[in-house]
């Protein structure tokens, strides 16, 4: 049996597990492509009727944990057709043939039982593109997988009534045979969802727990910017779990989840002299600060000297969510990330390793502001973005490469110099900032405000 296909199959009519498209919140658009493509199997007469032929394969694309194999699951769920569901790792074997072998038997028995839907996880694991991979020999298994499953898909044999669902997160690495129209006909994206999608997912979510009335679902979605569907479903658990040893999940609980996924473990026990102590508030204050009177910088929501996970302190941030950024937008981020290195230096006069965490964003920005997105003055309008698997040359001169070095350099120090020019000018708000850190350990928008006064930036946020 090691040739034959290992799909498991999921019968006309069979209820068990039953995921529907009632249960798939949010990412209405690619819901509305995959319930076109049970459409076509119920009703495949009001689409040929018109000439149309019914499409051979859906890939459903987007990053982790946003819902792809969810989406196929309900397909399976509301399509009334024999399902086979399996992993694109499940053609791969140790013996030579039987991947293709695998593959089949699988379009075998799916001609048998058509229509149907065929559904392939994580596509990548076999259809990664050929002859791109140096370390294989002459007969590479993989690659006489894909090309039996690219004869499958669209050969000279006909496999009409044969739908095919695909997986992946990894889209640049398949490979371009396989992506063509005939084969893939059509690709859904599945992206991370927005503000009001993650309102949809917080609701599916939030159906089976016994809330109290604090709950703001408004609040949680946009606390949770860049959240997958997954990582919503996570929060929801934990706060679920945070909850059972007082009583019903209530507000503090879902923001104590948020930042128990986002920053890890809170340690209130971690031993810290009094110095250390001081610093990290001088270094947390001046993130604040400058968040504070920087026109661009997310608005603030709170700063804490708990440590967390691996960081010593945090602040906590509500951005505002862009389809596009500009430049003056990334380097008042840019300033503002620096602002915890700048205050230790003016305040007390030493560098700290606490800093080490913002110096790395920094440095990754400003590399990608000027080698991928051409926003420096000496080398604008280029970008040396090159996504190629095996590319063992750098796709710019040496020369080059130290004027990105140079500019690179010039941006962060003017940032730097600019962060400590504000801290300089609100040199006393920072320190009674500071103080109050030392003394209540986490401290809110509100206390900041009462500090320095509204923000100057509000009309914006």
């Amino acid at each position: 049996n090691v040739g034959k296909s290992k799909a498991q199959v999921y019968e006309k009519g069979d209820k068990t597990n039953r995921i529907t498209f009632k249960d798939v919140a949010g990412q209405a658009e690619a819901k509305q492509e995959v319930e076109e493509i049970v459409e076509f199997l119920k009703q495949p007469q009001k689409y040929t009727e018109l000439g149309g032929k019914i499409p051979k394969g859906a890939l459903l694309v987007g990053p982790p944990g946003t819902g792809k194999t969810l989406l196929a699951k309900a397909v399976a769920g509301e399509a009334d057709v024999p399902f086979f569901s399996l992993s694109g790792s499940d053609f791969v074997e140790m013996f030579v043939g039987v991947g293709a072998s695998r593959v089949r038997d699988l379009f075998r028995q799916a001609k048998e039982k058509a229509p149907c839907i065929i559904f392939i996880d994580e596509i990548d694991a076999v259809g990664r593109a050929r002859g791109k991979n140096p370390s294989m020999g002459g007969n590479d298994e993989r690659e006489n997988t894909l090309n039996q499953l690219l004869t499958e898909m669209d050969g000279f044999g006909s496999n009409s009534g044969v739908i095919i669902l695909a997986a992946t997160n990894r889209v640049d690495i398949l490979d371009k045979a396989l992506l063509r129209a005939g084969r893939f006909d059509r690709q859904i994206h599945v992206d991370l969802p927005d503000l009001n999608e993650r309102k949809e997912v917080f609701g599916v979510h939030l159906k089976p727990l016994k809330l109290d009335h604090s709950v703001d679902i408004d609040l949680l979605a946009r606390q949770t910017p860049g959240f997958s569907g997954a990582d919503i479903a996570n929060v929801c658990n934990e706060a679920a779990l945070i909850a059972a040893r007082h009583g019903r999940p209530g507000k503090q609980d879902f923001l104590d989840a948020v930042d128990r996924i986002i920053g890890g473990l809170e340690k209130k026990t971690k031993i810290m002299t009094a110095a250390e102590k001081n610093t990290i508030a001088l270094h947390e204050a001046g993130h604040a600060t400058l968040s504070w009177f920087l026109e661009h910088a997310n608005p603030l929501i709170k700063v804490t000297i708990v440590p967390r996970g691996r960081a010593l302190g945090a602040a906590w941030y509500l951005p505002e969510e862009r389809q596009i950024t500009t430049k003056e937008q990334m380097l008042d981020e840019m300033c503002a990330t620096l602002g915890g290195r700048a205050a230790e230096e003016l305040f007390t006069g030493h560098i700290s390793t606490g800093a080490m965490n913002d110096l790395e964003r920094v440095t990754k920005q400003s590399y990608g502001m000027i080698a991928y997105a051409g926003m420096s003055d000496k080398l604008p309008n280029l970008c040396y973005y090159s996504n190629e698997e095996y590319s063992f040359s750098k796709p710019y001169s040496d020369r080059t490469a130290e004027l990105i070095d140079e500019e690179v350099k010039r941006m962060i120090n003017e940032q730097y110099d600019r962060a400590k020019a504000i801290l300089s000018e609100h040199k006393d708000g920072h320190n009674k900032l500071a103080r109050l850190l030392v003394e209540k350990e986490v401290i809110f928008a509100e206390d900041v405000e009462r500090i320095f006064g509204k923000r100057p930036w509000t009309s914006r946020s």
